[in-house]
């Protein structure tokens, strides 16, 4: 109910009433005017109704009719008692309205130019004294501030909704980012780790049968590869539980693996039964954390795949420095363009790859399969 009662409609209608009979009022009592007098003052105020719709076009008519009323007011009968109390209140509500409007530049000069004529034909063709001078530019110049401080604080009040706006934008992009960042992460860790325990878990019993001294080599793969996978979960899943207990983005997560951890990660390939080997051209240096935690996992995802789906034996694993760039290639001679899926690893290289403002590179040869991803690290 208070909402209704206060909706701009109704109090447009209850200004303009209260304009039209405070403007109208004094030109019928107590002395009836002449018919067209009635219908000045009617211009005068009525139309303040439509101000909100056409501030310049209703600012007009109800200016025009003022000025006219202004100048011919003494020649009318009992024009003392008209003038002490006919004020321009039309005038004042659509100068307020017009000050505080949101109009472009040119609209707003043609309406303070009319508005400056209006008041000044007004004043001077009538040679009004200098006290209706004094009275009348001080209403209208007090309409016009009290108009722009509104528009002031409307545009604070709109600036600051789409200040908060943007921040739950950022907010809501930033968790979404983490999110998948650590979905990334989870999927690198579980496929790489677990794969390469179930590798491990499934040739266990045949080597135990046939070669029983080399049981133990393959129980404590499984377990390397558990604790590496444990160690790497719980920072992930640390972060995550900062990022619900805060409300905001997860935290800064513990270091993640580089490529200083490349030799593990090699050695568990190993242990899986591939052949790996290594090779490195030019001058390794400092990479950037985002490049170096890339460059390890879209080896890590490119060496589980080699070990789930391949079917290879061996694989090559290059880094090319140059000046600007590190080239990654991960290359095995499986089955190659038979077995390649587009799933959420490829998926993740990529997202990771162009994340850092690289190339990333898959080609099927016969046999085998070559990922190729260039980084830059200028």
């Amino acid at each position: 109910m208070r909402a209704s009662i206060l909706s701009p409609s109704r109090a447009d209608v209850a200004i303009a009433g209260a304009v039209t009979v405070m403007t109208v009022t004094p030109v019928l009592v107590p002395h009836r005017q002449p018919w067209w007098a009635v219908v000045l003052a009617v211009l005068m105020s009525v139309p303040v109704l439509w101000r909100r719709r056409a501030i310049l076009s209703v600012g007009a008519v109800v200016g025009c009719a003022t000025t006219i009323l202004s100048i011919t007011a003494k020649s009318l009968p009992y024009s003392s008692t008209l003038v002490v109390l006919l004020l321009p209140y039309g005038v004042l509500v659509c100068t307020y309205t017009f000050a505080a409007a949101d109009l472009s530049r040119a609209r707003r000069a043609a309406g303070i130019t009319g508005l400056v004529a209006g008041v000044a034909v007004s004043l001077v063709v009538p040679h009004e004294n200098l006290e209706t001078y004094r009275y009348l530019l001080t209403a209208i110049v007090a309409a016009y501030a009290v108009g722009v401080g509104a528009r002031a604080r409307r545009a604070g009040r709109d600036a600051e909704r789409e200040r908060e706006a943007r921040i739950r934008e950022e907010r809501a992009a930033a968790v979404a980012r983490e999110r998948t960042r650590i979905a990334r992460d989870m999927h690198d860790i579980v496929t790489h780790s677990v794969g390469l325990m179930v590798i491990q878990a499934e040739t266990g019993p045949l080597v135990m049968r046939d070669h029983p001294e080399k049981a133990e080599a393959v129980f404590e793969a499984i377990a390397a590869a558990g604790r590496d996978a444990i160690g790497q979960l719980r920072l992930i899943l640390g972060a995550l539980r900062g990022s619900e207990a805060s409300g905001g983005p997860a935290p800064a997560r513990g270091p993640q693996p580089g490529l200083d951890a490349l030799p593990g990660l090699l050695d568990n390939a190993r242990r899986a039964g591939l052949e790996v080997s290594a090779d490195v051209r030019g001058e390794p240096r400092r990479l950037p954390s985002d490049v170096d935690i890339a460059a390890y996992r879209i080896i890590q995802e490119a060496l589980t795949n080699t070990i789930r789906h391949a079917g290879a034996s061996t694989v090559r694993v290059g880094l090319r420095w140059s000046g600007d760039t590190l080239d990654v290639e991960v290359a095995d001679d499986g089955r190659g363009a038979r077995e390649l899926r587009e799933g959420h690893g490829m998926i993740g290289m990529r997202e990771r790859v162009t994340a850092c403002g690289g190339r990333l590179a898959v080609r099927a040869g016969n046999p085998g399969l070559t990922v190729t991803a260039t980084l830059p690290i200028g």
